[in-house]
């Protein structure tokens, strides 16, 4: 029987850099997304891996050939027009894409000495998410010959926050998995606040997805132009979602007061309190979209707010269990950040 080899503190302090500076990475990415979702870009680039056949995209209509429409009209039913604006908004979420796959390949890579620990998972999760990235860009590229079917889009976005949990999970571990935590409750009561929490924030995305396709919807017949009356054509999808909104808060609420009211870890309050800022900051930009004409830059800020609050929700609950899912196993040197927060 093999001993584990503890990992050293440079060892560990590397793995998590990377793991941190991965999922800003990943936010990113969900950024262009929201952008070039709102902009009505995805078809931007009608053919994929590249770009109008090109590894650089054209930045005018000259680079193109005659019969550009004849060559890439069909995928699109005949309406496509080259606008170079779209174009490079889609191909830069590209090359966030692949940026992003470097980065998780190097979060990879820095979790090979845990293989000789007592934390073997560390590098099974690191590997586990490099390969759902592939699938995620295997994934868009059905996006795009699928002409932006939503079902493609859905699983697409579900994709991105399976990602983000395991990134989140690989950070949170590796940060505070030696931090004590102070618990002034039962944490019985945190932990099924979390996952109702948790389960809340994951339906309400997933009505976001529905009522962005109902955009689509409408904007198909009316056109971007009449943006200002988008709203008002919209379905019965958009009040299940405004209305779930009200639930969101109050669940929300009511878990921000059972972790800072009964004298829990102050670790867990500080980032209750900011989920609670997010989800305020939220629930305003969809006030905005919903009665200022959904101004393009509102929906990327809306859909990166979502992912970011599901994300800080999973961290806590991650906190919550802190001895069933960041101890186990755990031999590695050096200090989280908590301290950082803490101040």
């Amino acid at each position: 029987m093999t001993s584990s080899t503890p990992i050293n503190i440079k060892a560990s302090r590397r793995f998590r850099r990377l793991a941190l500076n991965t999922v800003i990475t990943l936010y990113c990415l969900i950024i262009a997304g929201g952008v070039v979702r709102s902009t009505g870009a995805g078809m931007g680039c009608p053919d994929w891996p590249k770009c109008f056949g090109r590894w650089i995209p054209p930045t005018k209509l000259s680079e193109l050939p005659a019969d550009y429409k004849t060559i890439y009209g069909a995928k699109l039913k005949g309406e496509i027009e080259f606008n170079p604006v779209k174009t490079w908004i889609e191909y830069g979420n590209r090359l966030i894409g692949a940026f992003t796959g470097v980065m998780i390949f190097l979060t990879l890579l820095a979790s090979v000495p845990y293989l000789k620990s007592g934390s073997k998972k560390i590098f099974y999760y690191s590997l586990a998410a490099f390969l759902l990235v592939g699938i995620q860009g295997w994934l868009g590229s059905k996006v795009v010959s699928t002409e932006l079917m939503p079902v493609m889009i859905t699983l697409h976005m579900l994709l991105a926050i399976v990602i983000v949990f395991i990134l989140l999970y690989l950070f949170t571990w590796s940060s505070f998995s030696q931090r004590i935590l102070e618990f002034g409750i039962n944490k019985r009561i945190l932990n099924t606040l979390g996952w109702v929490v948790l389960t809340f924030s994951l339906l309400q995305i997933l009505l976001g997805t529905q009522v962005r396709e109902n955009i689509d919807e409408v904007i198909k017949i009316f056109g971007y132009e009449a943006r200002a009356s988008w709203i008002d054509k919209l379905d019965y999808r958009f009040y299940v979602h405004r209305s779930f909104s009200i639930l969101i808060l109050a669940v929300n609420l009511f878990w921000f007061y059972e972790v800072t009211n009964n004298g829990s870890d102050r670790l867990l309050v500080k980032l209750s309190k900011l989920c609670v800022a997010i989800l305020v900051v939220e629930l305003a930009s969809g006030i905005l979209m919903a009665y200022f004409g959904v101004p393009p830059y509102a929906q990327p800020v809306h859909l990166t707010l979502a992912i970011l609050l599901i994300g800080l929700q999973f961290v806590v609950w991650l906190l919550v269990n802190k001895n069933k899912y960041l101890v186990k196993g755990q031999e590695v040197g050096g200090i989280g950040v908590d301290e950082i927060l803490l101040k």
